[in-house]
């Protein structure tokens, strides 16, 4: 375990580039694995969570060559090419993993156990269970189905295509159901309740599958082969909302985040953001393989509070907390609505954020969907705990930059799920953070 002492207060300055999209990374590595040929990804995450999918895919019989810690070679084994494992698959803490990975395992004529850290082990997993026997999958969990340990046995026959119409906006619970249509006997559709990061769709057409788009409806037809591609992964949204947050509420600071992926499922937080009045603008923007690129150029600027829900928190689920501490420094009190999803992340994002930053000064009151805040606090140094969870640790040290006095935040290491380098990243931009040993 490591603690971060940071010391409020110092202004951040200067250009950099986080690492690549963690969403992005999963996916050219279970796709890539399926594609007749060599599939290149650059600007790959190098974090635990995608290693994770690394290491299981290569369980699988896939090789995967690496050539530099972002820059690996995909070598594919076809939709029919993957082995028999000699063990379960363990997905350790991704949560990603997990619910793509089932997707793609129940096509297989081979049985599968998906397993985990105690922590996965607890999130719910019935939202990918129960559409995957629609489609007459043999899955089940453990807790009448609910939870992992996941046990997949092959089909007795080829999966049924479905019409599956989502109750909750979920990326995950979308790809999966795409990943299993795969090996479907017809069309597969997912009807959105919102609009969810589109990734998934976007690879399988760059590798030459037919997926059709008619508002919110999500329609595969189940290809005979996928191609291999080249997956350049931009910088991560989700990585750059930490030191964005930070700019806009650290005064004297100015950032240029590099290289950051601006699809628009993925953009709520800098919307929300410029409606409280940031100081925010894209620059160099252009596509790179299908994905919209651009530069944030973040200074800080007064905010003041505003409302938000709907469509929005759907695009920005990830970085919501962060928006809960943005709101807590702004003029007025703020809302946010429609959130239920931050009770089943790695932690209870709700109930976290409200009592690790409180702990702080800041008044972040969790409500059954989201959270109700004051504005105008003054936050001051204090020991805080990650609870596990890799955004909550970053958020609670973007807090301490903008605190009085000293933040000590335990349990840091877990940044490095995500946000590999985190602390140094800090540092580098004029932080004062120091690493050390856990807190007795």
């Amino acid at each position: 375990m490591e603690t971060l002492r940071i010391q409020g207060g110092a202004a951040l300055a200067g250009g950099i580039r986080v690492p690549g999209d963690k969403s992005i990374s999963h996916r050219s590595i279970l796709l890539g694995a399926l594609g007749e040929g060599a599939t290149r990804v650059t600007g790959f995450l190098d974090g635990r969570d995608c290693l994770a999918t690394v290491g299981i895919m290569q369980s699988l019989g896939v090789g995967i060559e690496r050539h530099s810690a972002a820059d690996l070679t995909v070598h594919g084994v076809g939709l029919h090419g993957l082995r028999s494992p000699d063990g379960p698959l363990d997905c350790r803490n991704s949560g990603t993993t997990m619910r793509l990975l089932s997707g793609l395992m129940v096509g297989q004529r081979f049985a599968s156990e998906l397993t985990g850290s105690p922590q996965l082990c607890t999130r719910p997993m019935d939202r990918v269970v129960s559409p995957l026997r629609k489609m007459g999958a043999s899955i089940s969990g453990a807790g009448g189905g609910g939870t992992a340990p996941l046990q997949v046995e092959p089909p007795a026959r080829p999966l049924r295509g479905v019409k599956y119409a989502m109750p909750v906006a979920s990326a995950q619970v979308k790809s999966c159901l795409l990943l299993a249509g795969l090996y479907a006997d017809s069309a597969t559709t997912v009807i959105e309740p919102g609009p969810t990061r589109d990734h998934t769709e976007c690879m399988l057409r760059g590798m030459g599958a037919n997926v059709m788009n008619e508002g919110r409806r999500i329609t595969l037809e189940p290809p005979q082969s996928l191609h291999e591609t080249h997956v350049a992964v931009p910088g991560d949204p989700s990585s750059a909302a930490f030191l964005m947050v930070a700019a806009c509420i650290v005064p004297g600071s100015r950032l240029r985040i590099l290289d950051v992926g601006l699809n628009p499922t993925r953009t709520g937080l800098v919307d929300a953001l410029l409606q409280m009045g940031a100081d925010i603008r894209v620059a160099n923007r252009r596509e790179v393989a299908g994905e919209a690129v651009g530069d944030l150029v973040v200074g800080y600027a007064p905010l003041r509070g505003s409302e938000f829900g709907g469509d929005l928190i759907v695009r920005m689920i990830d970085e919501l907390p962060l928006l809960a501490l943005a709101c807590s420094q702004a003029e007025g009190p703020s809302r946010i609505r429609d959130a239920q999803e931050l009770k089943v992340k790695e932690s209870n994002r709700i109930l976290d954020t409200e009592q690790q930053l409180a702990r702080l000064g800041a008044e972040v009151h969790g409500t059954d969907d989201g959270f109700e805040i004051d504005g105008d606090c003054r936050l001051r140094g204090a020991r805080v705990d990650s609870r596990g969870d890799h955004r909550l640790a970053m958020l609670l040290s973007v807090a301490g930059l903008a605190a009085l006095g000293e933040t000590r935040v335990n349990g840091a290491d877990v940044t490095d799920d995500s946000f590999p380098g985190f602390a140094d990243t800090l540092a580098v931009l004029g932080g004062t953070v120091v690493r050390g040993p856990a807190d007795d």
